[in-house]
């Protein structure tokens, strides 16, 4: 069951509860990422999230991570575009624990200068990680194709001259600035009463000012063209993602979506998979994915194939989504794909974790929550002939973007050339 709460400051307070879990899933959501980050101090979100876990007012560093895995809890945080995640798990009876630690790291951390600058580095050696990791890095190269001179375009962790010119002044400055009433969610998902998680939740943000809800600035798309970013790269292997403008997070077509994602890309039975991995051997990765943001998306497709068979996988592929733009999804198919997606989906919510991220990202992101069952009943209410509408308002040549790393065994124009599919 599903239950809100809001407080008068506009703190909002999500929970399920599960009668039969032993565990508790806690997140505190603040609906502020790298879509609000100005050039000169890019990585910034991610900068504070890590920093607030050297110390608080009443923990410190090694108390946090003390105090949670010696209950046997994990924590942890994440930061994305939209919005900044501090999360924990532990048993159910320590529910007093994590809302006193998680709240400490989000209303108090002190940001020491000697972890400031400890962490400077560790933050720095992540960017070089990334970048040694084609398959990683390949999606920064693709996000500046789809979104460029936008904060999307741009690397949540930032560049090295980015978070060298963070300073303490500057990390105060963007939590004080962020961290406010409006923008924060409390969810949890487990074994609990809401009534108590809430007036828990309520004693620690209830002294939050009231101020107004972070308004991102909005997306823009002018792209009239086929765009390639290709990096070239000594590599074993040559890693490449395509991506397609999608749609946003809460789009009448979401579903439909959803399911072709399934279709082409999303599991080993998909066309995609079968094509070019089982019948031809030519990829061990090869797969689609959905990007969802409030006001924007993307469509991708990801692979890592032989440095001599990039055309070739690349001819493939294309085959499949002109495929999907000139046919109907056959019954079976679509049956499958709408079981698979809702399976994967109920899998996933048995779990308090996953169940937190589900109403707290939701919450954050669009001020709605979703229960499984109205889930079911909108994916069932998705036609055939929607995933083909979907596939042509998304599958355009305008619309389409290469993003490759590797040592470019074809020639670069020879590569641009080949991905005009239409």
């Amino acid at each position: 069951m599903i239950s809100k709460t809001v407080l008068k400051n506009g703190v909002r307070i999500v929970t399920h509860s599960a009668k039969d879990a032993q565990s508790l899933a806690v997140g505190i959501w603040v609906s502020t990422g790298s879509r609000n980050e100005i050039p000169e101090y890019l990585g910034i979100s991610h900068y504070l999230e890590h920093l607030v876990f050297k110390g608080t007012k009443n923990y410190s560093c090694q108390q946090i991570k003390e105090s949670i895995e010696g209950k046997g809890g994990s924590i942890n945080a994440f930061t994305g575009e939209e919005a900044t995640c501090y999360l924990v798990k532990l048993p159910a009876k320590y529910l007093d624990l994590a809302m006193d630690i998680l709240s400490d790291m989000v209303l108090n951390p002190l940001f020491p200068e000697v972890e400031i600058e400890k962490e400077r580095t560790v933050i720095l050696e992540e960017i070089k990680m990334y970048k040694d990791l084609p398959q990683s890095y390949v999606y920064e190269l693709l996000d500046e194709l789809l979104w460029p001179e936008q904060p999307l375009g741009r690397s949540i962790l930032g560049t090295v001259e980015s978070v060298n010119r963070i300073k303490r002044a500057d990390l105060d400055g963007y939590r004080r600035r962020y961290y406010t009433a409006p923008n924060i969610v409390v969810s949890a998902a487990g074994l609990f009463d809401h009534a108590k998680f809430a007036k828990i939740a309520a004693g620690k943000f209830s002294g939050l000012k009231e101020a107004s809800p972070n308004i991102f600035a909005p997306a823009y798309i002018e792209q009239s063209e086929t765009q390639a970013n290709i990096f070239p790269k000594e590599t074993e292997q040559t890693h490449f993602v395509l991506g397609f403008h999608g749609f946003c997070r809460d789009h009448k077509l979401k579903y439909a979506l959803g399911l072709l994602n399934v279709i082409l890309g999303g599991n080993s039975s998909s066309r995609l998979f079968e094509e070019i991995r089982e019948k031809r051997g030519l990829a061990y990765e090869i797969g689609t994915g959905v990007k969802r943001l409030k006001d924007t998306g993307a469509f991708v497709v990801h692979a890592g194939v032989d440095n001599n068979k990039v055309i070739e996988v690349l001819k493939l592929i294309f085959a499949q989504l002109r495929r999907a733009k000139a046919e109907i999804v056959g019954r079976s198919e679509f049956t499958r794909a709408k079981e698979f997606y809702l399976g994967q989906l109920m899998l996933a919510l048995e779990d308090s974790m996953d169940q937190m991220l589900w109403i707290g990202e939701s919450t954050t992101s669009l001020d709605k929550t979703y229960t499984l069952k109205q889930v079911v009943q909108e994916v069932n209410k998705v036609k055939i002939g929607e995933l083909q509408e979907a596939a042509k308002l998304i599958f355009k040549k305008e619309n389409l973007n290469l993003a490759l790393i590797g040592p470019l065994k074809a020639s670069e124009e020879h590569i641009k050339k080949e991905i005009n599919f239409e």
